[in-house]
């Protein structure tokens, strides 16, 4: 799948591929990490490929919760919680353990920014918290990985 997506944004125009980027890192599981990897693989400045990958990633995972947030609004209004799905506890069971930081910083590693942040949101987080945290994160990972890509291209191809 990774080699599709290089493929696709290594196709478009030089002055657009930028926006390939942007676009890959918009998919969850891709994210910022991957899609400044890509970037960078694929020849595009690492500056300008890490802030493609971050801002399609922000722009995405800020969909998400800002939609969990309006579908927990409506869907609590007046009830009581109802129990969770076993997954959902376990995720829940992490969040209350390592909080929103903790949980936009590490969580990364078992899923997508989108689904945990949007998690976070319909467990009761705030809203503004997670947003702040999740972008954070999403540059951190983005910058990680962009600078990972950028060294390991120019070791192998001095």
């Amino acid at each position: 799948m990774l080699e599709s997506l290089q493929d696709f944004t290594a196709s478009l125009p030089e002055f657009l591929q930028w926006f390939g980027v942007f676009l890959i890192a918009a998919i969850p599981f891709v994210e910022s990490y991957f899609g400044s990897a890509i970037g960078v693989l694929v020849g595009i400045n690492p500056v300008i490929a890490v802030a493609a990958a971050v801002i399609g990633n922000v722009i995405s995972m800020l969909i998400f919760v800002l939609t969990a947030h309006g579908v927990r609004a409506k869907a609590t209004q007046g009830k009581e919680a109802k129990e969770l799905t076993p997954r959902r506890a376990k995720l829940k069971e992490r969040f209350d353990r390592f909080g929103v930081p903790g949980v936009s910083l590490l969580g990364q590693l078992f899923l997508p920014s989108q689904i945990t942040s949007a998690a976070m949101v319909s467990f009761g987080a705030p809203k503004n918290q997670v947003i702040f945290w999740q972008i954070i994160s999403i540059i951190l990972w983005g910058v990680v990985f962009g600078v990972l890509a950028t060294l390991g291209f120019s070791v192998f191809f001095r």
